[in-house]
Parts: C-alpha cells; structure tokens; sequence
C-alpha cells in the first residue's frame, strides 16, 4: 500500500491531467479519429470521433461544443445572466421564475436523485458552496469560513424537497436555498452531448470531461479502456474497458480544495454538517447514466466508509470503487469484476463490498428522518 499512502505530492497539476485518463499505450490502428478539446464547466472536455469522415466529424463536434456552452452558461449558479442564477435572485427574493424544459428536467431530476441519496446528495447547499469559495471557476484563496456563519447555513437547511416545481415554474418554499448544480451538471451535460452525437449520426465516440467518461460505441472494434487514477500518487489504480453506452464518474477531493496553514479543505461539502468531506479520497462509479453517476459518485463521498453501501443501493449504484484517505481500497463485486490492474496488481488489497437489497428509499431529509417538505 506504499503507493497509495504517498501524501499529497503534485496535486495542483493532478487536476489538470484529469483528462488523462484513456490509456493511449493500448490504442490500435483503425479508422482516424477526430479531436477536439473544449473547456467548460471548470474543465476540460474532450471529444474523440472514430469511423467518420471530417466533415461529419466536425459538424457533429461543432454542435456539442455549441451544446456545453449554452448548458456552462445557463446552469451556472453565480455568473449573472444565466437561468440558474436568475432561479437563486428570484428564490431570494420570494418570487417564482419561468424557466425552460431543459434546466426544469434538470432540477426535478436533481431533486429525484437528492430523495435516492437520503439528502447526501444535495445541490440545494450552493450557500456553503459560495461561503467556502468553491464557487469560483479558480481554487479559492485565503482561511476557510467561520463556524458561525457555518451553522447558520446549516440551520437554514436548504433541501430540494423546498423547490416547488410547477411546469417550468420554479420556486421554493425556503428563501435559504442556493442551488449549486456542480454536483451532477457535468454528467447531466455529457448526457446531453451523448445525445447530441447520436443524432448526428456518430456511433463510436467518447466525452472525456476532466476525468469523467461517456463512451459511444467501441474504439476500432474493441472497448474504450479508461482508466481510475491514484488519489495518492502519479499513475492509476487499475483499468475498465467500458461498454458502449457506459460511463465512469470520479468524485475526489484531490482535484478542487482549499488550502491554508498546511490544512487542506476539499470541494465536497456534507449538508449535514456544512464542512468539507475529509475520509474519503475517491469514489468511482461505473453505470449507464452519467448524470446519475456523477451524483451518485458525490453522494457516497458525504456518505462515508460506513454509510455509502445504504447510499448507493438507494440510488441503484451496483459498480462502486471507493478510496480512503487512509489508503483503504473498497469495491462492490459488480466493479471489482471489470477492474483490471494497469500493472501487475491492484496498488493494494481490495476490500469487497456487497450492497444491500435495494428496499424503501431513504429520506428526502439532508440525511435525517425530517419528513420532506413540499
């Protein structure tokens, strides 16, 4: 477990090679491909086409980079102008705002998957969001926010269960709800994106957004192979060769964080205490939908080493690789099965995981047994 416990060296690069993640030593020769790298959503996203020709390609890439603009633009919670900064101004204020299908699905799918988590998914909590200074585009700067100001947003208890969703009306019965969609826009997008290939045509292709992976039909007759990178150190924990149709999101504390006085703070923040996540390095999950994906993979890491398995069987999470800041390898036999060491071996013993049976949902509450308010 050397290598997994090497502390935090190079991890202002780390979020930068995010990207890094198809393992290029295994491609083969096949039909060109065409690239393109765009930078949305706090990240860079790349595009890979293969078995088209240029024209088609382009054209294809061109209307995705057309698509995540608008969705950067329209479901950025602090830059005025946007729809979803114009839903917080009216939510503030008391007031309901129309807003279009697209961001009305994704706040009902947002507040759906919230329910799934028991509240440990929470896009609601976009104040202590902005109270840590993880709402900037850039790492924030300076000492982390007072307890006080801290417990007051917690009290406020902003939930999803508080928007009152009428049509493309959007409202909420509880002024302190900040929405911060930071948490599951990126899947959500790449969905979207996903999509938009298909219907140009594209059949084989992979979305490549800082780390996290949507994967169109096969790279030149075999799977995309991708990649989970060590938390702890350069290189990778181990390898899966997705399916078509198949996506891998990782949530880690190493990639946005605040640091001061030697103390490191990271992005993901527990509603239920308004402080940052500290035990765990990194989840990854592996499923079909990567807006479900990239919620579930936040979810579990305020979920923690005890309670994510409940978590994940809510959400109907089966393939989940959970990491430690201890070193602790945890995976469920669904996701040990593809995992597949880039070495020799796995960079330690795994500690397999079975879910339970996935029974009664748990509660909307932000991870409490308070009945939803609607």
């Amino acid at each position: 477990m050397n290598g997994m416990r090497r502390l935090w060296a190079g991890f202002g690069l780390a979020a930068l090679c995010g990207a890094l993640v198809l393992i290029a030593a295994h491609q083969v020769e096949g039909p060109p491909a065409y690239r393109e790298t765009l930078y949305v959503f706090g990240t860079l996203v790349e595009i890979e086409i293969r078995g088209e020709d240029r024209d088609t390609a382009r054209t294809a890439s061109a209307a995705v980079g057309r698509l995540l603009q608008e969705l950067h633009s329209d479901w950025h919670a602090w830059r005025p102008g946007g729809a979803l900064h114009a839903v917080n101004t009216a939510i503030a204020q008391g007031r309901t705002v129309q807003v279009d299908e697209r961001l009305a699905e994704l706040l009902q799918e947002g507040r759906r998957l919230s329910c799934a988590s028991g509240g440990h998914f929470n896009p609601a909590i976009g104040g202590l969001v902005g109270l840590w200074g993880f709402h900037a585009d850039t790492p924030p700067q300076g000492a982390p926010p007072g307890p006080d100001a801290i417990a007051a947003l917690v009290a406020a208890d902003p939930r999803m269960t508080d928007l009152r969703l009428e049509g493309h009306r959007i409202g909420s019965v509880n002024p302190a709800v900040r929405l911060d969609l930071g948490g599951y826009a990126k899947g959500a997008a790449l969905d979207l994106a996903a999509a938009e290939l298909r219907a140009h045509g594209i059949a084989d292709a992979v979305l490549n957004a800082g780390g996290d992976v949507n994967v169109l039909g096969t790279h030149s007759q075999r799977p995309w192979r991708v990649a989970i990178r060590d938390p702890f150190a350069w290189g990778v924990v181990g390898a899966i060769a997705l399916r078509p149709g198949e996506v891998l999101y990782t949530s880690g504390n190493y990639e946005r964080y605040l640091d001061h006085d030697s103390e490191r703070f990271a992005h993901i923040i527990d509603p239920r205490t308004g402080y940052p996540v500290r035990e765990i390095v990194s989840v990854s999950v592996l499923d079909s939908s990567g807006i479900r994906a990239d919620a579930a993979a936040t979810a579990l890491s305020v979920a923690g080493r005890t309670g994510w398995p409940d978590v994940a069987a809510s959400m109907g999470i089966t393939a989940v690789l959970m990491i430690t800041d201890t070193g602790r390898l945890m995976a469920t036999p669904a996701m040990l099965a593809r995992l597949e060491p880039a070495g020799d071996s796995l960079p330690g013993p795994v500690e397999l995981i079975k879910l339970p049976a996935r029974g009664t949902a748990l509660s909307c509450g932000n991870g409490r047994d308070n009945p939803p308010r609607y």
